[in-house]
């Protein structure tokens, strides 16, 4: 099920469940091999779909939000998802770079982490990317930001974390760089402050309906 959050000229963004969950893993696979190497072999292409897929659905939950811009056919253009870690589940942060935010960052209770990601765009769709973007991320730390004691952490693409940090983001980098679907990223986190120099800029955008 899909909820309208917000409507532009030539796309609306929704707020999605899990039932979209495949689709958006296959959108977001399909569209970093596009980016960032081309032609591959469908079955590796499968392969990481699966993976996602079944990665995204162990973390759903109910503090998971979704967030998925289509244009007026129906076509995904872009993608993010953030959710609140219950402190129990693997984060990817985890999987993929041994980093965990209680021993890395804070281990007091007082403190919760989301995780960002998933982003993707479809760059060829003739829609600004860059509009795209901070609207996506925009809605993405909005429930991070209405939370009292919280951090983001998230694996960013490194010319990403440049785009992000430009728009007001203050990062702090938790360890070296890994290749992951394709490109090469960086395991990040964020304060509830050091988000504010981008969402009082872009915050906005989560209201135009």
């Amino acid at each position: 099920m899909e909820k309208l959050i917000a409507t532009f000229e030539d796309y609306s963004i929704f707020k999605a469940d899990a039932k979209c969950i495949n689709e958006l893993s296959q959108f977001i696979v399909v569209e970093n091999y596009k980016h960032h190497v081309g032609t591959v072999e469908a079955s590796q292409i499968a392969d990481d779909i699966a993976d996602v897929t079944k990665e995204e659905l162990a973390l759903y939950g109910d503090n998971t939000y979704i967030y998925i811009a289509r244009d007026n056919q129906g076509k995904i253009l872009g993608s993010i998802r953030s959710f609140l870690w219950n402190r129990q589940s693997v984060l990817p942060l985890e999987r993929i770079y041994g980093i965990n935010p209680l021993k890395t960052i804070h281990s007091d209770v007082k403190f919760n982490y989301w995780h960002v990601g998933r982003f993707a765009i479809d760059s060829t769709s003739g829609i600004s990317t860059f509009t795209l973007f901070k609207s996506l991320m925009a809605l993405a730390v909005q429930p991070i930001v209405g939370d009292s004691d919280s951090y983001m952490v998230a694996e960013i693409d490194c010319k990403l974390l440049k785009v992000m940090n430009a728009l007001g983001f203050e990062t702090n980098q938790l360890g070296d760089s890994l290749y992951y679907l394709t490109s090469e990223t960086v395991p990040i986190s964020s304060s509830k402050q050091g988000i504010m120099g981008f969402y009082s800029k872009y915050g906005y955008l989560c209201g135009v309906a």
